[in-house]
């Protein structure tokens, strides 16, 4: 395959949780402003106009401020460029940190010192101490200024095994506990201090509006209150409080991430177009901004996201002059992984733009570091880049570890909690994870009052995520995404089954597990713990919210138990809300138990009764997201105008109460596909997330120039109705050379191949082909189309654009996985072929008039 791999908080606020009564007129407004806005809808000349003035609770520093000054009078040009450059472990050594003396590093999702996935805590500890040993070598010219580790612990210390893990972010949210968040972040930020980091990349604080997307369970609530009262409650947590705890010795610097609207991209693509005005903008995406930032927040990471087609990376306008100079916010604005690769004219190797735009910290994983320090430091010196956002940049950094106390702070080492390994999973750790895993659990039917049950039954737990400690953790869990686990990966924790095992044994009850529901004693109730697979980022983005479209495995196992007169009692894990009627009909009591982490003895606790049949915990979890009536009401919020959800927001029922849920909820799958429209892949370059690129003997490269070629292929861009607005090809025939388009996660493509849809794309035959031409579309994990294209393109004109469209069945008939699709078009061949390509796209309801057909 072509692509790559890749505070205390007002009881008022609680309150307003718990009774719903936000603001309803103004979320309402804004959300039908984000609904109305055209693309490319203007910005405000005057940032004030919407963006408030935050009052930060740092204000200004004038000891800090001199110091920062002192300090750069010391640094040299390359050390200043090295502070604005963060690389990955698995791409720098401690002799490169030696060298260049990097202002920081991180460690991506499924990175480990040593590249062991079982690094102790003490590897983690060397490697932290080694790193910053090498920033503060007196070898250095110039000043010495320690480096700082950060990290993606977003549920717990995440990367470690033995970590205590937390529910992910979508059951905190349905927990509705503040306090307990911001102990969940105090928890986190010890472990976190253990292994020698210095700096978090959370809180999330995306308003989710379209439930398809991968990240949705990175989002407390749909609801921006929520989101921005959580933001300030877990910044706490993690940084401490400002004024008596901040950035101690038990504290860590926090991220508010991801700026801005994220969670409000057009169809819920990941990494896609949010098209919200500019006050919805404000009154849904950024009130996360406006709760971290006034705890004390000192980072902020950009998005990968557009707003109104602007990749945010680029955007001046939002990351300099509302985010630093309206909001006030005076700490670092870091990039997300190769974000700033993404800007139009820009490369993982160079891009001034987004320096220049407000980003403080290149974040760029891979062996892309060195020559992007390399052009920074050139662009710096020919003045593409001021000085005056070089020392800006700069600035920004050292304030945040002067605040942090990293100049006086000990080495990671030495300090007070570096390698305590007993707190990472330490019982009391475990005990607030529990709390929160059952604070989370919302039971969403109960028929009869079913729930609690009784430990002295025989019990049967069925379903594949019943002893599965991997999947009822969901993505960012060890690995990027929570895939390639086993139970023995999380020591000290427990799977859903264990707590189950436990307190029935205990209370002389009898349970079996089977997995597959077959049984050696007939059981009195069964309970059936079954959900999505783990995913993260772009992976888990879906085309509608049916769960297991197409293989309804589960129900199968639901209604089977079903069927032999057996009470049914499901625990769906799930990092969204799902179209689940069917599996809500066959089950008698349902509970939504989201991505409970490592604790999943908690569920054990809400779902038993005790050994004298008393009530151990009540659910106390409330529904922070809305639950679908139909597998395509992927946008249902609360205050959206027509407001029809199966259960709304803040729905939750108690122990022993019967739900309103019946046992015949609609189950024809209707979908709705009138608003399916094209799926542009390239209009005059590729459309984001897409890129376009060449390929020959290996060598991928994306397109970001005018004029680019390898050892094969050659393209430059030609004008087909107005300027460059195609691509010429040219393969000499040297190799086989390959013309692609591809994304950096899977799409699920199901509406369009359920569609009668086609592939589209204009071509112009400049140089007749020499030997076959093969039109490929590929999905993951492993599986390629291969259709010959050479009877078609052999009787098309010379230097005529030709408009040609082949059947998606085609595809599928090839084995193509629809709902996985990593490169939607790819055009290779062996021989000698010159070519234009133009508006390449995926268009539904044209398969009767495809120029290819596979009848």
């Amino acid at each position: 395959m072509f692509h790559g791999s890749k505070i205390v908080l007002p009881l008022a606020i609680i309150a307003a949780f718990s009774a719903c009564s936000t603001d309803n007129a103004r979320v309402n407004a804004a959300i039908d402003k984000a609904n109305q806005a055209p693309v490319g809808s203007e910005l405000s000349p005057d940032a004030s106009l919407v963006w408030p003035k935050l009052k930060l609770p740092l204000g200004q520093q004038s000891e800090i401020d001199q110091r920062i000054s002192s300090i750069l009078q010391g640094m040299t040009l390359e050390q200043k460029i090295a502070q604005m450059i963060q690389p990955e472990i698995r791409d720098i050594s401690v002799e490169d940190m030696r060298r260049y003396g990097f202002g920081s590093y991180l460690n991506g999702g499924g990175a480990f010192p040593n590249n062991d996935k079982h690094a102790t805590p003490a590897d983690w500890i060397a490697l932290a101490e080694a790193m910053y040993q090498a920033s503060v070598d007196d070898s250095l010219d110039g000043a010495n200024i320690p480096t700082m580790w950060g990290t993606d612990a977003v549920h717990g210390h995440n990367n470690v095994v033995g970590a205590t893990l937390f529910p992910h972010n979508i059951g905190l949210g349905a927990a509705n506990n503040p306090q307990l968040i911001e102990q969940v972040a105090a928890v986190t930020a010890r472990e976190v201090m253990v292994t020698g980091i210095d700096w978090v990349f959370a809180p999330t604080v995306a308003v989710v509006r379209d439930d398809r997307w991968g990240r949705t369970y990175e989002g407390y609530s749909e609801d921006p209150d929520i989101v921005k009262a959580y933001s300030a409650a877990i910044v706490t947590g993690l940084q401490g409080r400002v004024g008596d705890t901040f950035l101690d010795e038990q504290h860590v610097i926090s991220t508010v991430k991801h700026f801005l609207g994220d969670g409000g991209t057009e169809g819920g693509v990941d990494q896609g177009n949010n098209t919200a005005s500019e006050q919805a903008l404000f009154d849904i995406h950024a009130q996360g901004y406006v709760g971290g930032l006034t705890a004390g927040a000192q980072t902020v990471m950009a998005s990968f996201n557009s707003w109104n087609g602007e990749k945010i990376h680029g955007d001046h306008y939002l990351m300099t002059q509302v985010l630093k100079q309206q909001m006030g916010f005076d700490g670092l604005v870091v990039g997300d992984w190769n974000g700033h690769g993404q800007i139009d004219g820009c490369s993982n190797e160079s891009c001034a733009r987004v320096a220049n735009a407000g980003l403080d910290i290149y974040m760029v994983p891979t062996s892309a570091w060195k020559p992007l320090y390399d052009n920074t430091l050139a662009q710096a010196r020919s003045g593409e880049i001021p000085m005056s956002r070089i020392d800006d940049a700069v600035s920004r950094i050292l304030r945040v570890k002067l605040r942090a106390g990293l100049f006086e702070k000990p080495s990671p080492k030495s300090r007070p909690l570096a390698g305590k390994t007993q707190l990472i999973g330490s019982k009391a750790h475990r005990d607030i994870a529990r709390q929160a895993v059952r604070e989370s659990l919302v039971l969403l039917k109960n028929n009869q009052g079913i729930v609690p049950l009784s430990p002295k039954q025989r019990i049967l737990v069925a379903g594949d995520a019943a002893d599965n400690i991997g999947k009822q953790s969901g993505g960012w869990t060890i690995t990027w995404q929570g895939t390639n686990n086993t139970n023995a990966d999380f020591p000290g924790g427990r799977s859903i089954y264990a707590g189950l095992a436990e307190q029935v044994v205990a209370a002389g009850g009898e349970i079996e597990l089977s997995r597959d529901g077959r049984f050696n004693n007939r059981p009195d109730v069964a309970i059936v713990v079954f959900g999505e697979e783990p995913y993260a980022e772009g992976n888990g983005d879906i085309d509608d919210l049916e769960y297991q479209r197409g293989n309804k495995r589960d129900l199968a196992l639901l209604q089977s138990l079903k069927d032999q007169g057996i009470p049914v009692v499901s625990v769906f894990i799930s990092g969204r809300p799902m179209w689940v009627n069917p599996e809500l009909n066959a089950s008698d009591a349902f509970v939504a138990a989201w991505l409970p982490g490592s604790e999943g003895d908690g569920i054990a606790q809400v779902l038993l009764l005790d050994a004298q049949d008393k009530v151990q915990y009540d659910f106390k979890g409330r529904l922070s997201f809305s639950w679908p009536a139909r597998v395509d009401q992927t946008q249902v919020n609360r205050f959206d105008t027509d407001y029809q959800p199966l259960l709304p927001y803040g729905f939750g029922l108690r122990a022993g109460e019967s739900g309103q849920l019946s046992n015949d909820l609609p189950v024809e799958v209707q979908r709705n596909r009138d608003d399916l429209v094209a799926l542009h892949l390239f209009e005059r370059t590729a459309v984001t997330p897409w890129v376009m690129g060449i390929a020959a003997d290996g060598d991928n490269q994306a397109i970001i120039d005018t004029i680019q070629q390898n050892d094969v292929v050659y393209t430059r861009t030609i004008d087909k109705r107005v300027q460059e607005d195609a691509r010429l090809f040219t393969f000499n025939g040297k190799a086989e050379g390959a013309v692609a388009i591809y994304g950096a996660f899977p799409r699920d493509l199901r509406g369009f191949s359920e569609t009668q849809s086609v592939l589209s794309f204009d071509l112009q035959l400049l140089e007749p082909q020499t030997q076959a031409v093969q039109l490929s579309m590929d999905c993951e994990p492993s599986c390629s189309t291969s259709i010959d294209l050479s009877s078609v393109l052999a009787q098309l004109p010379v230097k005529s654009w030709t408009t040609i469209t082949v059947d998606l069945n085609c595809f599928a008939e090839q084995g193509v996985d629809f709902s996985r699709v990593i490169e939607p078009f790819s055009l290779k061949t062996k021989g000698r072929l010159s070519m234009g390509l133009a508006n390449i796209a995926i268009l539904p309801s044209q398969a009767d008039a495809a120029t290819v057909s596979c009848q």
